[in-house]
């Protein structure tokens, strides 16, 4: 088995995406043909500058695109600008009600406000902020949710829905597009997987704004990435999204996590290791579940895109592995078959299997980095 085979697009597993305009989030490109990005948001207080700048640090090392940061109160705001000197991705201010902190955020050094511009007073308060976006480089993010639509949408429909939030969201769009603002996207998130797809699918016919994906609210790590992936992956499926926060009640790192795997397993994304891995079963030559535990633990730091499959026994492992840059399949008697390119490379025991596997990988990493600065030098 060749190479090639492990980089061929088949054409059943294309996504055709939704053309949206595109719009720039500090250094980070949103809509058209960039990259879906991935989010996440601080749960810091805000105001302790640096326990946030730890907390964004950690969520750069797992590849956060752009991060959150609520800008509640004049304290947050004041801190925001040393945070924003410090951050290596762009940051949201996230901003709702009070006009005043979206002016001083914007000043501060934040990539974009997430506000909604019908719930921060009069048109005149709308335009100073809207000139702060502007002036100093902001995209602002319009984020409709389910839980607090305007009282008379919420009279007109009678309770949230698909018409109601899409509504809103265009309503605000229009308000941005009168001041001559377009360098905005828009969430319409709900906690009710219906219908927050519903209203996506609406909304992506009513605008060519990008979209930012979310099931708000969705729980923690197990049934909020569950809950995220079925929502978040039926609309990506469809071409439909631009950047994605999965919203877990669980350690923001792992809303990046998630969002990585949901991007990977729709080929939409590919940082990162892929380890395909079959549940084990009394054939297996080796502890498959407690195997990969521990390879996801040692490959995290690995950020090109590398397919492994670590297959307890012959049944599927040789198969899996023609399809895979690495593989590992056990074979009994305490030992099993290592697998480069879909070719054996070798009899590997179970002993050393993980340090055999780790530095396969590790190898491999290091040629696709250097082969891929090479062609970026080359490109210049």
């Amino acid at each position: 088995m060749s190479v090639e085979a492990h980089t061929t697009v088949r054409p059943w597993r294309m996504i055709d995406r939704r053309t949206s305009r595109q719009i720039m989030v500090g250094n980070v490109a949103v809509g058209g043909d960039a990259p879906i990005s991935v989010q996440s948001m601080t749960n810091t207080p805000t105001p302790d500058a640096n326990a946030t700048i730890n907390q964004i640090r950690r969520l750069e090392e797992v590849g956060a695109d752009i991060v959150r940061v609520s800008c509640p109160d004049e304290d947050s705001t004041a801190a925001f600008k040393t945070i924003a000197d410090e951050a290596k991705v762009p940051l949201v201010a996230d901003i709702h009600f009070h006009y005043k902190r979206g002016i001083e955020a914007a000043k501060a050094g934040a990539a974009c406000l997430r506000i909604n511009p019908g719930n921060i007073g009069s048109m005149d308060r709308v335009k100073d902020v809207v000139s702060a976006a502007r002036d100093h480089g902001c995209a602002i993010r319009i984020g409709v949710n389910a839980g607090s639509l305007e009282k008379h949408l919420l009279e007109k429909y009678g309770e949230p829905c698909p018409d109601a939030m899409v509504e809103s969201a265009l309503d605000h769009a229009r308000i941005l597009e009168d001041l001559d603002f377009q360098n905005y996207k828009i969430s319409v998130k709900a906690s009710d997987i219906f219908l927050t797809v519903a209203a996506y699918q609406q909304l992506a016919e009513a605008t060519d704004a990008p979209l930012h994906l979310g099931v708000t609210e969705a729980g923690g790590l197990r049934t909020g990435g569950v809950k995220s992936s079925i929502g978040m992956g039926s609309l990506l499926w469809a071409g439909i999204g631009d950047t994605i926060r999965v919203s877990l009640s669980a350690d923001p790192v792992e809303e990046i996590k998630v969002g990585y795997d949901i991007l990977k397993s729709l080929g939409l994304r590919t940082r990162g290791v892929n380890i395909i891995a079959c549940p084990s079963c009394a054939r297996q030559g080796f502890n498959v579940i407690k195997t990969v535990e521990t390879l996801e633990e040692r490959l995290e730091h690995i950020q090109e895109p590398i397919s492994l499959s670590i297959i307890g026994c012959v049944v599927n492992g040789p198969g899996e592995a023609m399809y895979t840059d690495l593989g590992f399949t056990g074979g009994g008697k305490g030992s099993g078959m290592l697998y480069h390119a879909g070719a054996i490379s070798g009899k590997v025991s179970n002993e050393e299997m993980v340090e055999r596997i780790v530095e396969a990988v590790e190898d491999k990493a290091a040629k696709m980095k250097a082969e891929r600065e090479a062609a970026e030098q080359a490109a210049e």
